[in-house]
């Protein structure tokens, strides 16, 4: 019987610009680490970041107490919490927590779990950090790959992306405001136009076929959002430049990264991606924002160390 275990969980990029709650895909560009090890009583969580410690404040504290309460486990918990996916970045910081804790306590009690109970014990503890559940990061982050988030009943629709599919990530150097992802929901629009609407179901529709066809020139030529990016660009400093930027320099497509503020790129492995992220970095300078670039492919999902 295991009393000890430790998952590392990938960053995701949410939306893929017209698939709003519905897309995800992993990316090897970040990773948390949760350690879950049984102890006499309770749950206590430790880490040596600044991270809420208080059980209903941690997307992982309440993914454990949820899965715990369920399934009527006696055991203590303790968490320990290495992130490495910076929070409030639109990179599935709080995603990632959540998955890595919901893959380890399933392993720990060995409670042989399928994917989509997974995805909803993980999504569970979204509320710790968005207010609201949602499953497009968590999902990707616990199964990996591109996913497709069918809601009511919940089911996940896991896709492998081609070979040669590559993002390129501007993450820029700025103060976000706490629960930034409530902020960034609140200005999107309640009416859509039709005319709007059909376009966004067009470019969401021929991703999925990029996908399910590994062409990697469908899918970024589709990361084409008329609808939610135009309604938050004003939030992040020199949006525009940085994507015009990025497409000038060879990327297929960009877009805002989940909620932002990072902006990513879509790309093939035969591009020159290191000139993409440095015009991208141009892009951000031009609003006088630093930022950090990465060059990343798609990851599998939550894995046990």
């Amino acid at each position: 019987m295991l009393n000890r275990v430790t998952v590392k969980a990938p960053s995701s990029t949410a939306n893929l610009g017209p698939g709003f709650d519905v897309f995800g895909l992993a990316v090897d560009a970040f990773f948390d680490k949760v350690t879950l090890s049984k102890i006499d009583k309770g749950i206590e969580i430790i880490s040596e970041q600044d991270i809420p410690t208080k059980v209903d404040d941690n997307t992982a504290g309440l993914v454990v107490k949820n899965m715990k309460n369920k399934f009527k486990i006696k055991d203590g918990i303790e968490i320990k919490i290495q992130k490495g996916i910076p929070p409030g970045f639109g990179m599935g910081s709080s995603a990632g927590s959540a998955a890595a804790a919901a893959v380890a306590f399933n392993k720990l009690f060995n409670l042989k779990l399928d994917d989509n109970t997974l995805v909803e014990f993980a999504g569970s503890g979204e509320k710790a950090s968005a207010g609201s559940i949602h499953y497009d990061n968590v999902a990707a982050s616990v199964l990996g790959g591109f996913v497709i988030v069918k809601t009511e009943p919940l089911d996940i629709i896991k896709i492998s992306p081609p070979a040669d599919l590559r993002m390129c990530v501007a993450v820029p150097k700025l103060v976000v405001p706490k629960k930034k992802t409530k902020v960034s929901r609140s200005v999107i629009p309640k009416k859509i136009e039709l005319k709007k609407s059909i376009l966004n179901l067009s470019n969401a529709s021929t991703i999925v076929a990029g996908f399910l066809k590994k062409d990697s020139d469908l899918i970024g030529n589709s990361i084409q959002d008329v609808i939610v990016e135009p309604a938050r660009q004003h939030m992040i400093p020199g949006f525009q430049k940085v994507k015009n930027n990025a497409l000038k320099a060879g990327a297929l497509g960009a877009t805002i990264s989940g909620a932002g503020p990072s902006v990513i790129a879509f790309s093939k492995k035969s591009e020159d991606l290191k000139k993409i992220c440095l015009e991208m970095k141009k892009g951000f300078a031009s609003a006088k924002i630093d930022c950090q670039t990465i060059i990343c492919k798609p990851s599998k999902g939550a894995i046990d160390q």
